[in-house]
């Protein structure tokens, strides 16, 4: 048999995909909307004219996607969609593939600074003085966590989401927060080894200043700045 006369086989799908295919037109239809309750089970299969494992095993793949919640005792329901729900249905397999092989925590370090440095440039054009006023607040919090890691970590991931904030584009928030997450967990050790916090410190300091005088330039530097130490003595977690 030829690659043509292959690509011509008829292959029969499982019931269950056909189901799970369905489905996914009500959810993108509007016919189900992010809060409603799923049909019942028993109304599924009498309107697709299949069995209850075809659907069960069909709601448990949109439960596993992240598009329905599935609690013992209750019928699911249909979840918001927006780009964080994408980005967390990834976490684990993005935390694998950097566990698996060393380059590609450098290449998530790099695309990391690639959106910050256009986060920041939009920041330093936007920034209300409330929001300046909030990123000298974040800096105040961390200096007032000095000697616990993971506190000092989490508002520092909170500062750079306000810097992300402020573009307005839930995707570049999403995509900012995924990269931070899986960033957190070598985050953490290197400051327990590096005593870096005062430098970040500093840092963020310079960035704000930047930020408060509109001046974009000055912002995108201290923040290549920023990054590019960290990224020198960041190292996989052994």
């Amino acid at each position: 048999m030829n690659r043509a006369q292959a690509g011509d086989k008829i292959v029969r799908r499982k019931l269950s995909d056909q189901v799970l295919e369905r489905m996914h037109d009500m959810i993108r239809s509007g016919e189900l909307k992010p809060g409603d309750y799923m049909p019942s089970e028993r109304s599924l299969m009498e309107r697709f004219g299949v069995g209850r494992p075809a659907v069960r095993e069909a709601l448990q793949s949109l439960h596993n996607s992240g598009l329905i919640t599935i609690n013992h005792g209750e019928r699911s329901r249909v979840k918001e969609i927006n780009p964080a729900t994408i980005l967390t249905q990834s976490d684990e397999l993005a935390r694998l593939v950097l566990s698996a092989a060393p380059a590609n925590l450098d290449h998530l370090k790099y695309a990391r600074q690639m959106f910050e440095l256009g986060m920041v440039r939009v920041a330093a054009e936007k920034a209300s003085e409330a929001d300046i006023a909030e990123l000298r607040d974040l800096v105040a919090l961390q200096r007032s966590q000095l000697g616990d890691a993971t506190a000092f970590i989490g508002t520092d991931m909170k500062f750079h989401r306000k810097i992300a904030s402020l573009t307005d584009n839930p995707i570049i928030v999403s995509v900012s927060d995924a990269m931070l997450g899986w960033l957190f967990e070598y985050h953490v050790s290197l400051l327990h080894r590096s005593g870096g916090e005062e430098l970040t410190l500093a840092e963020h300091d310079k960035i704000v200043d930047h930020i408060a005088a509109h001046d974009a330039a000055g912002a995108i530097e201290e923040m290549r700045h920023h990054l590019e130490r960290t990224r020198d003595v960041f190292q996989m977690k052994s």
